[in-house]
């Protein structure tokens, strides 16, 4: 008989295939080994022979035949989940080997745990990304100032899966600030611990990554969240831009640094540099 995994990596994706190669080669680098990993196309182009080679991952797939939006996909990963606990993740974004293992053995006295991070920017070359250059992102946690600017990467979090029979599935129709939601309902009555460890590569760069997207709809959304929320007017900022912040500067803390700066290539190296 298969025993469950005790965490359940969701991760969504669309049209990412060279990056979501290297993040399954970051967790088949994992020091911790009881996991599955549950990807939602949500409707982008087929990603099965990337898949196809890393068998040693426990992986269940799904293709959406409809765009449904990545906080939707995310929800339909939910409830595939079988791991007591279940672990965010971007297509994009990688961990290092430690992660898991760390982030278990953090979550006993917390219901929802999370890390700092690395965020790095990257060009492309024929095998995959390479990092032209990386910036610490640590912040001391305050719910006080989490209500002001999110300093939470939800990329790499680990959290109790029963949390969702509690407060429920992912807001979809706070799109793009689902995260700072959740960990807002998540906080309202349950436990939060930052980890000082930067175990999480958060990618910065290219046309895809959201955060760096800054528009009206967006605005739409802010608002939405802050009126749910009781937030009043806040500023409608990315992971980047809060940094100059004043009062984010002052939550600025030290981590563990324990990355080599280098992204390991998707298997096998046979990939094209998608620029041309």
């Amino acid at each position: 008989m298969k025993t469950k995994p005790i965490i359940s990596v969701i991760l969504p994706t669309y049209n990412r295939e060279i990056p979501l190669g290297e993040l399954l080669q970051s967790l088949v680098l994992q020091t911790f080994s009881s996991f599955e990993v549950i990807i939602v196309n949500d409707a982008g182009e087929s990603v099965r022979s990337v898949i196809e080679r890393y068998p040693e991952l426990s992986i269940r797939y799904e293709e959406l035949t409809e765009n449904v939006g990545h906080v939707h996909a995310r929800n339909r990963a939910v409830e595939y989940a079988q791991g007591e606990y279940i672990l965010l993740m971007d297509d994009d974004d990688l961990l290092v080997p430690t992660h898991l293992e760390t982030m278990y053995e953090a979550i006993h006295d917390a219901d929802l745990v999370y890390s700092d991070a690395e965020i790095f920017h990257y060009e492309w070359n024929e095998w995959g990304r390479v990092v032209t250059n990386r910036t610490v992102f640590a912040y001391e946690y305050t719910l006080e100032g989490m209500r002001s600017f999110s300093s939470y990467i939800p990329s790499g979090s680990l959290y109790r899966r029963s949390l969702h029979e509690e407060i429920g599935l992912f807001d979809g129709a706070i799109h793009n600030y689902w995260d700072w939601d959740f960990f807002l309902r998540v906080a309202d009555q349950h436990r939060i611990k930052r980890v000082p460890i930067a175990g999480v590569l958060y990618a910065w760069g290219g046309s895809g990554n959201q955060s760096a997207q800054l528009n009206s709809k967006r605005g739409a959304y802010l608002q939405k969240l802050c009126e749910k929320h009781g937030l009043g007017q806040l500023p409608q900022k990315n992971f980047w831009d809060i940094r100059s912040e004043p009062a984010v500067q002052a939550r600025a803390t030290t981590t563990t640094i324990v990355w080599d700066g280098v992204i390991i290539p998707a298997r096998p190296n046979e990939t094209k540099n998608p620029n041309g």
